[in-house]
């Protein structure tokens, strides 16, 4: 007997023995402990205790998200196999006809990563041993520091230090204005005569952002790595301005100068200066993270991982990343469950492109509701070692944090969403 053969007639009683799981039922976890607004997505197998659980967090528009996943994905994967992860993930995503909207990626991701964790317990290892195992031990991540005042984040961002950050995102308020990442400084009522509301104008906001990296690195030295979020909220030549003006401070990256819908203005970055950049946490589709990446327009991709649709294509942009020098950022805001900030410390972990990992801190409200949240220390991240996610929802906790509670004042009045933001003369700008 051939040895192929022989390996084959050896192992049949093995396979004759094992059963593909299949999905016996998919429910929404949709729960606020730190009063921001997580979905997860649990899968129950038709085989006793093994289930998973996906991060499908898109808190501005939560209840939809809910609603897409029990009323159009539910249906469709009920008695389907939980193996062939990337089958269900491109059957999910062509089953709308219309694709790459934030409320159907991120309903995909949380059933995605689900079957990444169900097949992780299965084994019993870590999804990161799925993937190839670890291309290094931890991942270092970036924490944030902000104040009104200069003074106020510069000694925030001593303590990050002190507590073992190397890498800190500055971000300063405004007089009379809504700055962007700080608390708004309001010296006077809100608006102008021509608007009553929250104001921002982009002149006042970047020579106030240029006058806290002068004094960031003189005060914190030339060691640490600075960073700083423009969040889009400048026009494309004041962003290619900024960006020529920044380069003086070294920064480890500048995140956002230019909107989805501007990219193109990266080319005018490129060729006047060598600050690094980051993008991506708008993105949503191929469409707006490919020609940047491989036009090498950009140092750092920022996509929301769950907003891609889950592990199964962030693993692909982090691909294509390594293939024209583009590093990973994969946004880590409060508005990721537990699960969702596992699932970037795994790509973190595979990925030999790796760059850096935005990192927020979960309280202790948010570790009440899952257990084996991974861990921050001396300025790394490190993933659960436990089976799949590592993670387990404690569906009592859950009940005392509903939908809710979640924030309060004007994001709660909008139902989660971003409140209206605009320049002195009334015209809405992105943020």
């Amino acid at each position: 007997m051939k040895r192929r053969e022989f390996l084959a007639v050896a192992a049949a009683p093995l396979l004759r023995g094992m059963s593909v799981p299949k999905i016996k039922d998919v429910s929404v976890i949709a729960t606020a402990p730190a009063g921001v607004r997580l979905v997860v997505v649990k899968i129950q197998t038709d085989q006793d205790g093994l289930y998973g659980y996906g991060c499908a967090t898109f808190t501005q528009r939560a209840e939809l998200v809910v609603e897409a996943v029990n009323r159009y994905l539910k249906p469709f994967l009920i008695g389907k196999p939980t193996d062939a992860i990337e089958d269900l993930w491109q059957a999910m995503y062509n089953s709308s006809y219309w694709r790459n909207g934030p409320v159907l990626n991120n309903a995909i991701s949380g059933v995605d990563e689900a079957l990444w964790d169900i097949k992780g317990r299965q084994a019993g290892m870590p999804v990161y041993q799925l993937l190839g195992g670890k291309c290094r031990r931890a991942a270092m991540i970036y924490a944030h520091a902000s104040g009104r005042e200069i003074p106020e984040v510069l000694d925030e961002a001593r303590k990050l230090m002190s507590a073992g950050a190397k890498a800190v995102r500055l971000q300063v308020g405004v007089p009379n204005m809504a700055a962007y990442g700080a608390s708004a400084i309001k010296n006077q009522q809100s608006g102008t005569a021509l608007y009553e509301g929250d104001v921002f104008e982009p002149g006042p906001y970047i020579r106030r952002a240029l006058a806290l990296f002068e004094q960031a690195r003189k005060e914190l030295g030339p060691e640490i790595e600075l960073l700083h979020d423009v969040h889009e909220r400048v026009s494309p030549r004041q962003a290619v301005q900024l960006a020529k003006d920044m380069e003086q401070f070294r920064l480890f990256f500048l995140e956002d100068p230019l909107s989805p819908e501007n990219t193109e203005y990266f080319r005018q970055i490129r060729a006047q200066c060598a600050t690094p950049i980051a993008m991506g946490e708008l993105f949503n589709n191929p469409h707006e993270w490919t020609s940047v990446m491989e036009t090498r327009l950009i140092d750092y991709i920022r996509v929301h991982v769950s907003q891609a649709g889950g592990l199964t294509p962030a693993r692909k942009i982090a691909s294509l990343g390594e293939s024209f020098q583009v590093r990973t950022a994969w946004h880590g805001p409060p508005d990721t469950s537990p699960v969702g900030h596992c699932a970037n410390i795994t790509l973190d972990l595979v990925s030999y492109n790796f760059g850096i990992q935005e990192w927020s801190r979960m309280d202790e409200r948010v570790q009440e509701v899952f257990e084996g949240c991974p861990v921050m220390k001396d300025g790394y991240f490190y993933a659960n070692e436990k089976p799949g996610w590592g993670v387990e929802v404690n569906e009592k906790a859950v009940a005392k944090y509903p939908f809710g509670s979640f924030e309060q004042g004007e994001r709660k009045k909008l139902n989660g969403g971003w409140g209206e933001v605009r320049r002195e003369d009334g015209t809405i700008i992105n943020q």
